[in-house]
């Protein structure tokens, strides 16, 4: 999943929050003069942050009475957290403010307020048990303030999520959409419903995940409000359920769930944004801007695109949500775009190694290198995805004893079932290509045994399953075991339009029919295995159907379609030894070496801002886990060296 939950406070919450000041507050003229001038500094190009501290720290000289005091405080620690790295000074500003606006009646927007940043600062110096007792008193004494109470619930069951407590994250979930559902407001109700259901998903709890989503989708469709909040709400649920069939491998089966989020997307597009305040306090929020929903779309096609096997449409929308995200980060410093932008950028990479084009591949795989390495938590979530995406460049440069080093590092730092399984098939077929590991094939064959007990309910993932096992047959010459298992992913990737496994799959068989002697089934599987693989296109599947198409057709004595199938290999060969050489020309070639313990971000390179995200930790998983599972077994082309074979090695 995406970070499907980042939850805002709507800007309509700022602006209530001021009124009330006004109207409980009458400032003397030397704050209110103090107040511009540091504003003044604060906003300017480029901001005068010393400025600005300057004059608020003036306000303590006249003496302030603690509601100004604490405002001030407040102020003070918050500029200071924002925009220097004097994090000691910040720290006892916000302790004051929150620690003085707690004496204070009726003085819910500084007091809560205060809470909640302290406590934000505290997760990003790693004092994550500072921040609980923090929010927890905070959630205790402002149920009567609907606004902050659902906000500040928001933000601790962020923190146990971060944390992997999502346990406790689910508890405070239900305990909001209670409290909301009290409150009045069916669409903070839906929110927090919503995130309780994303957490679920993220654990596998189907049985409680389905009754839940069902609830959604009935508040979703029978609240009436604003317009965008209302296509807001369907586009989460909907990316839920996308996501959902996405991580269960069934590409053909989310068509329609996918139509109706493109479909909603268009609708949010073309809605103005609605300036009048909710007049429910509880409702003064919103899940994301449509500019990051766009972009969040984008991305969920782009997952089943590849999933699906049309790369050159992941590709086109991959480049759209790049461009789009380009123009964000330019305004908007949020850590999720960072994540849309490596998650986008595993995708484009995996379509990049398939279609044949390593050396583009690998600039990219540097490019989310350098990401991970600018934040701390981005690299903890990525850093399995990111030796896994080299292991896959080692496979396509040939270069096995790093694959497996690579293959090796990611599996020792995910926990991730679909990730962990996918990372073995890859493995596997490194194995399988070696051919003198058989100790260690079969171990790993024995964990992803699709026949019994497979450890995840992935479609495609147990389908690729049955692919390494028709693999291994047919190098050992078991063909008849090899069709067995070849049938098996055939009839699982056909049930839901996973292209890839269909044309690698039609591919082996054709070329175990030509080693029988079959030319005429040979024939039949080829064929369509070629036209399949220059639909994706799939520049290795290509390659080892043309090697095939030509000796079919030199055996069969059809000399005119002999020399054109010929031709094609030759050109396929030419254009990926060009690119081979390319790549490996690079200087980021070097990173196939790489170790786990030499890809480590800087210590504090940033500072992670909650704003009620509710950040999937495995997050980046979505892209690996959903990988086409057959970039498993893209070597397959390296096969026509199998003894007794005609077919010449490409």
């Amino acid at each position: 999943f995406v970070a499907l939950t980042q939850i805002h406070a709507n800007s309509c919450g700022g602006k209530k929050a001021a009124v009330m000041a006004a109207t409980t507050e009458a400032p003397e003229p030397w704050y209110l003069a103090l107040l511009g001038f540091a504003e003044h500094f604060r906003t300017s190009s480029p901001p005068k942050i010393r400025l600005c501290v300057h004059c608020l720290q003036a306000v303590f000289q006249f003496k302030p009475p603690p509601r100004v005091e604490a405002r001030t405080h407040l102020q003070l620690g918050s500029v200071l957290y924002r925009h220097t790295k004097n994090s000691e000074l910040a720290q006892s500003h916000l302790e004051k403010a929150w620690f003085i606006s707690q004496q204070i009646s009726q003085f819910e927007d500084v007091k809560f307020e205060a809470a909640s940043i302290l406590s934000e600062f505290y997760c990003q110096q790693n004092l994550v048990d500072s921040a609980k007792p923090v929010l927890r008193k905070a959630i205790q004494i402002s149920q009567q303030t609907p606004y902050w109470h659902c906000r500040l619930l928001f933000q601790l069951a962020q923190l146990h999520a971060l944390e992997r407590d999502l346990v406790s994250a689910c508890d405070l979930l239900g305990v909001g959409a209670e409290y909301a559902r009290v409150m009045g407001s069916e669409y903070t109700r839906a929110l927090f419903l919503l995130s309780k259901g994303m957490l679920l998903l993220m654990e596998r709890k189907l049985s409680e995940v389905h009754p839940l989503l069902t609830l959604c989708g009935t508040i979703v469709e029978n609240w009436q409000g604003n317009p965008i909040q209302k296509e807001s709400l369907r586009v989460f649920f909907l990316v839920l359920q996308v996501t959902h069939y996405l991580d269960a491998g069934q590409v053909k089966s989310v068509k329609p769930c996918l139509k109706q989020l493109q479909q909603c997307i268009q609708t949010i597009s073309t809605l103005h944004d609605d300036e009048i305040l909710p007049t429910n306090p509880a409702a003064l929020f919103h899940w994301l801007p449509k500019e990051h929903m766009c972009v969040l779309v984008y991305l969920v096609t782009v997952m089943h695109s590849m999933q699906a096997g049309y790369l050159e449409k992941a590709q086109k929308y991959t480049d759209k949500a790049l461009m789009q995200l380009e123009k964000l980060k330019m305004l908007d410093s949020n850590p999720i775009l960072s994540t849309f932008q490596v998650i986008l950028l595993e995708h484009i990479i995996m379509c990049r190694l398939v279609t044949g084009h390593k050396a583009t591949a690998l600039q990219e795989i540097s490019q989310v290198c350098q990401l991970c390495q600018q934040s701390p938590r981005l690299f903890a979530n990525h850093a399995a995805q990111l030796h896994t995406l080299l292991g896959l460049y080692c496979i396509s440069v040939n270069c096995m004893d790093n694959a497996e080093a690579q293959f090796t590092a990611a599996l020792q730092m995910t926990t991730h079932q679909e990730l962990w399984t996918f990372i073995v098939t890859n493995l596997a077929s490194v194995y399988i290509r070696e051919g003198n590991r058989h100790q260690e094939l079969y171990s790993l064959l024995e964990r992803i045994n699709p026949d019994h007990n497979f450890p995840v309910s992935s479609h495609c993932l147990r389908a690729a399953a049955f692919y390494i096992r028709g693999l291994l047959s047919f190098f050992q010459g078991r063909y008849n075991e090899a069709k067995r298992f070849l049938r098996e992913t055939l009839k699982m990737s056909n049930a839901e339009d996973l292209n890839r496994l269909t044309a690698c799959s039609l591919v082996l068989l054709g070329h175990i029919f030509f080693v029988l002697g079959n030319h005429r089934e040979s024939n039949n599987m080829v064929v369509p295995a070629m036209q399949l693989a220059s639909k994706i296109p799939d520049m290795s599947v290509q390659l080892w159907s043309s090697a095939l198409l030509k000796d079919l057709n030199k055996a069969c004595g059809n000399t005119i379609d002999a020399h054109e199938a010929a031709q094609m290999h030759q050109n396929f060969s030419q254009q990926l030894l060009q690119d081979h050489i390319a790549a490996c020309s690079l200087p980021e070639h070097n990173l196939i070496s790489v170790s786990a313990s030499s890809v480590s971000p800087p210590i504090n390179s940033e500072s992670v801002k909650p704003a009620w995200i509710f950040f999937k930790k495995r997050m980046c998983c979505v892209a690996v886990d959903r990988w086409p599972p057959t970039c498993a077994v893209s070597a397959s082309e390296r096969t026509y060296n199998q003894p007794g074979n005609s077919i010449e090695k490409s």
